[in-house]
């Protein structure tokens, strides 16, 4: 008999919650085959079968589970089922186990794309019915017949439910929103956060992504977006201005040389943030390439836990989801967090004119225990100065004044 336990999966990290099984109890599995799925506070990683045999589950779908605690057990003396199927698994080695979870399917009205049962499915192709307005309510989240016929029935609702219903539903929190949580309220409770706010004028930026977006593109092989612009300002102003890349340790407070910079992804499981290394040594398309890296692995929720540890000071984009404004909350231990916004066109008045120019709130949330109002202000002031006029980004000062040395 061989006892599969929980394995260590970080430094800090004691607990975990099994997501899910995905070999039902007393089934037949293969060596290396992925027996359920195992949901940390920073990441998802996966338990497979050591060896073959028949499956004991010992914890159960939502349990909490302790480092080195048993997950299930494994007859390995079992004899093989004449109806067992062979699966097909890949190799594992003895590297730590593999951040790994599906990412959701594009919904497809295709037989091969969705998972249905095969009158379900004929009846998809038959009615040009869109699976993504279906909620399987069959194993595994099967489409079934009855699903279908309340879709054609019903448009828009689930399988079942009533309309006007007042139906509550109770969901236990995920190992990561949990520590989101902790972690947010710890933020608000131990730090003095305040937030200063400015606003930039984007034009320059647009102007010079849009003509230079194409070739940059050919070139890198990376688009162009903005966040490289406001990393590479922010790393510049944070070499400045040392504080806002400083935090408090005990009672003292730690500086540092390098910018390594958290950025915010909403992933699927809740709020990540990995880190760009070094940032200030990275060209614009060497950031691009990590941005969209990071990005990638936490939509598929494959970011390694390294990858989450450190970092220096926080950019966070609500404009992707249309915020014009909002005072983001610090990312404890560090001392500073910059929130960016939607672009919105708004009239300016420049040179006794008004113009229509596209705006952008700034939000610089900051611990005054280390960082007091001109260092912030201070910060917040540059890193505007830096994104109206991108050309001061190749040195952090004016080309005319670099050639004159003054």
């Amino acid at each position: 008999m061989i006892e599969i336990k929980v394995p260590t999966v970080g430094e800090s990290i004691n607990e975990v919650t099994l997501v899910k099984w995905n070999k039902p109890d007393g089934s037949w599995v293969e060596r290396d085959e992925v027996l359920c799925e195992l949901e940390s506070e920073k990441a998802t990683f996966e338990l497979n079968a050591e060896q073959a045999g028949i499956l004991k589950h010992v914890a159960k779908d939502g349990d909490t589970l302790l480092i080195g605690d048993m997950a299930c057990t494994i007859d390995d003396k079992a004899e093989r089922p004449a109806d067992a199927p062979k699966a097909d698994v890949a190799p594992t080695t003895t590297a730590p186990p593999k951040i790994e979870t599906k990412a959701p399917s594009t919904p497809s009205t295709s037989d091969k794309d969705i998972k249905a049962t095969p009158v379900a499915a004929q009846m998809i192709a038959d009615k040009k019915v869109d699976t993504s307005t279906i909620h399987g309510s069959g194993p595994l989240g099967r489409i079934t017949k009855n699903d279908v016929l309340s879709a054609l029935e019903k448009p828009g609702t689930l399988p079942g439910a009533t309309l006007f219903a007042r139906d509550d539903k109770r969901e236990k929190m995920s190992n990561l929103r949990r520590t989101v949580s902790r972690r947010l309220v710890e933020a608000k409770n131990t730090t003095a956060m305040l937030t200063t706010f400015n606003e930039v004028d984007m034009t320059a930026i647009m102007e010079t992504r849009t003509k230079y977006k194409d070739a940059f593109k050919e070139k890198h092989g990376v688009g162009l977006g903005f966040m490289s612009f406001f990393t590479k300002a922010c790393t510049i102003a944070l070499q400045e201005w040392k504080s806002v890349n400083a935090y408090i340790d005990g009672d003292e407070i730690i500086y540092h040389n390098y910018c390594d910079i958290s950025i915010a992804v909403s992933a699927p499981k809740g709020l990540v943030v990995p880190v760009i290394r070094s940032a200030e040594s990275l060209s614009m398309a060497e950031i691009e390439a990590e941005v969209v890296k990071l990005a990638t692995k936490a939509r598929d929720n494959k970011l390694s836990i390294e990858e989450m540890t450190g970092g220096t000071f926080t950019i966070t984009n609500g404009g992707v989801f249309g915020s014009l404004m909002s005072t983001p909350i610090i990312n404890i231990p560090q001392s500073a967090i910059l929130g960016m916004h939607k672009i919105q066109d708004r009239p300016m008045a420049i040179n006794g004119q008004v113009v229509i120019r596209p705006m952008m709130y700034l939000a610089l949330s900051y611990d005054h225990r280390i960082i007091d109002g001109r260092e912030s202000v201070g910060f917040l002031v540059r890193v505007k100065e830096l994104l109206e006029n991108p050309m001061l980004l190749l040195a952090g000062t004016d080309p005319a004044k670099l050639l004159l040395e003054l």
